[in-house]
């Protein structure tokens, strides 16, 4: 039986310390052994670590929120609701990712950005700065180099907190 208890705002939840980096995991969470949480890093209610993802700084996960694979979510990151972050994919700074929203691949979302509702972030695509992310809509592949090809034809970018729907190419 835990006798330990934590407060993650609620009030107190049996709880413990993760063994890589002493975070705390409510024992209503479940939390991989190869994962880490770590820091002043929270998992709790029906939230789920796996793989070799990490949790760190004053990053919190919970509800029933998945995050998987090589996934970091740092620095202030919530991840809440039934959302998701796999793959290699990087969510921090005061970002949140909920509801129904899956953050994967190479994705990031940094800042104080807010991924929601049925919104995917994927492939190498970084969403920064203030923006939203929400609906149906979908976020993938960001230029990263000031000539525009062909192939980006038709894809959202968020840039700098502002979303561009790319109609022409320019060379």
């Amino acid at each position: 039986m835990n006798d330990t208890y934590f407060n993650f705002g609620g009030g107190l939840v049996p709880a413990h310390k993760h063994t890589k980096g002493g975070g705390w995991v409510a024992d209503t969470a479940r939390v991989s052994d190869d994962a880490m949480v770590f820091g002043n890093a929270r998992v709790y209610e029906n939230a789920v670590v796996s793989g070799n993802a990490r949790v760190y700084d004053d990053a919190w996960v919970f509800g029933n929120a998945q995050v998987s694979g090589d996934a970091v979510v740092s620095s202030n990151a919530v991840v809440y609701g039934n959302a998701r972050v796999s793959g290699n994919a990087w969510v921090s700074g005061d970002a949140q990712v909920s509801e129904n929203a899956v953050v994967s691949d190479d994705a990031r979302v940094s800042g104080n950005a807010w991924v929601y509702e049925n919104a995917v972030v994927y492939e190498n695509a970084w969403v920064s700065g203030n923006a939203q992310v929400s609906g149906n809509d979908r976020v993938f592949s960001t230029i990263t180099t000031p000539n525009i090809n062909t192939s980006y034809k038709g894809k959202l970018v968020v840039i700098d907190g502002v979303s561009y729907r790319l109609t022409e190419s320019k060379e």
